[in-house]
C-alpha cells in the first residue's frame, strides 16, 4: 500500500470555506476516482502564521492505482482546488510506502 499525503496551509479568512469544500466537493471527489481504500483529514497542530494547516491522506490500493491516479485525475482535481483557492494556500505532496502495519486488540 502507498499513503499519499498533501498538506495545505490555507488562509484564516478561507479555511472554513476551504474545509467545507474540501468534506463536500474535494475529498469525495478524490475518492470517487476508484483508485484510494480510505482518506483521513487533519489537522496539523504547531506554530502557525496567518494560516490553518491541514494533512489529507489518502491510502491507495496499490503503487499502480497512484500512479493512474496521478496521471488521470490529479491534474484535474488539483486545477479545481488552485482556481478556487488561488493565492489563499501552499501545499505540497508526499509519497510514503506502507512497511508495516501494528494495531490493537
Amino acid at each position: 500500500m502507498v499513503v499519499y499525503n498533501v498538506t495545505v496551509s490555507i488562509d484564516e479568512n478561507v479555511a472554513d470555506e476551504w474545509l467545507k469544500w474540501m468534506r463536500e466537493t474535494h475529498i469525495p471527489d478524490v475518492m470517487n476516482t476508484g483508485h484510494f481504500k480510505e482518506s483521513r483529514l487533519c489537522r496539523v497542530h504547531g506554530e502557525e502564521q496567518g494560516g490553518v494547516t491541514y494533512a489529507i491522506t489518502y491510502l491507495s490500493y496499490s503503487e499502480q492505482d497512484l500512479n493512474t491516479y496521478q496521471e488521470k485525475h490529479a491534474p484535474q482535481l488539483q486545477a479545481e482546488h488552485t482556481e478556487k483557492f488561488q493565492g489563499k494556500f501552499a501545499a505540497f505532496r508526499t509519497l510514503l510506502s506502507v512497511i508495516d502495519e501494528f494495531k490493537s486488540e
